[in-house]
């Protein structure tokens, strides 16, 4: 009997190994191969990751890949939980207001792409044409200074929503009683929040902080879809990158090993996270 649940968990287990550990083995394996589609795999032990090591160009995408998730972390944190605070607290119009500001979560991202490619369109976009009575020539996508920060200015706009509503159930959650003993010992708005709901959600907050994290370290379809990677390699991350490399130059080993790495990567911020949360 106590063999049962086991049993049960059985059929998950193995699609999850299938499904997770065969493609990571698959990768780590392939990566010690100098593969390209359609030759033959040659053995070449760790050239790969030397080869990707002393790269610049590699190194230039880990840091775009960074500085996004970094900054897009950063202002889907603050914007979301200033929301969610701000909500929690009116009582009028707060269900309208909610669905509203989840419209964005629900729509995909190649979605997202479309609609923002047409929106700053440089000829047709509507972003730009009122930018223009002002005398501000715009090139959104188009420009190595402007296109990092305007898709992290997207990523924002589309997974705030996220941030929110995790942070307003953690706000819904929180008891009354020791807010309404501030007020009545004359705490502030601001020192009710500060001193009794952010310390009451923090570990909510790390969870969200991890989860979005290794979400836009992993950023693919909002970058592809509007710049491909470009201007040269300005938005350029570590997943396009991979995938340029996979199936434009066929170097399907060389793909393997920038994933193996990347996978080593979330592991290690994933073990920072843990450990962090612990002390929390």
């Amino acid at each position: 009997m106590k063999q049962t649940p086991y049993l049960f968990l059985l059929p998950c287990i193995l699609i999850l190994a299938f499904t997770s550990l065969y493609p990571i083995c698959y990768s780590i394996y392939y990566s010690f191969f100098n593969w390209r589609w359609g030759d033959e795999k040659d053995f070449i032990g760790l050239s790969n990751y030397f080869v990707l090591l002393t790269d610049k160009e590699f190194w230039i995408i880990i840091k775009n890949t960074f500085v996004f998730a970094f900054f897009a972390c950063l202002f889907e944190i603050i914007i979301g939980v200033l929301l969610a605070i701000y909500i929690d607290r009116i009582k009028f119009g707060s269900t309208i207001i909610r669905t509203l500001l989840l419209i964005p979560l629900m729509v995909s991202g190649i979605s997202v792409t479309m609609l923002f490619k047409v929106i700053l369109d440089n000829m047709f976009g509507i972003i730009p044409y009122f930018l223009s009575f002002v005398g501000i020539k715009s090139n959104f996508f188009g420009s190595y200074d402007a296109a990092m920060p305007t898709i992290i200015g997207l990523d924002v706009w589309w997974q705030t929503s996220f941030v929110f509503i995790i942070i307003l159930a953690g706000l819904k959650s929180i008891p009354n009683e020791p807010i309404e003993a501030a007020k009545m010992d004359g705490a502030t708005e601001w020192d009710i929040t500060r001193y009794i709901r952010l310390p009451m959600i923090r570990s909510l907050l790390f969870l969200v902080l991890i989860f979005r994290s290794i979400d836009t370290l992993k950023v693919f379809d909002i970058i592809w879809g509007t710049t491909g990677g470009g201007p040269g390699l300005a938005t350029e991350a570590l997943q396009t990158y991979a995938y340029r490399v996979a199936y434009s130059f066929l170097e399907m080993s060389k793909s393997m090993t920038i994933m193996v790495m990347f996978s080593i990567v979330l592991i290690i911020l994933t073990m920072i996270y843990s450990k962090f949360n612990k002390d929390i």
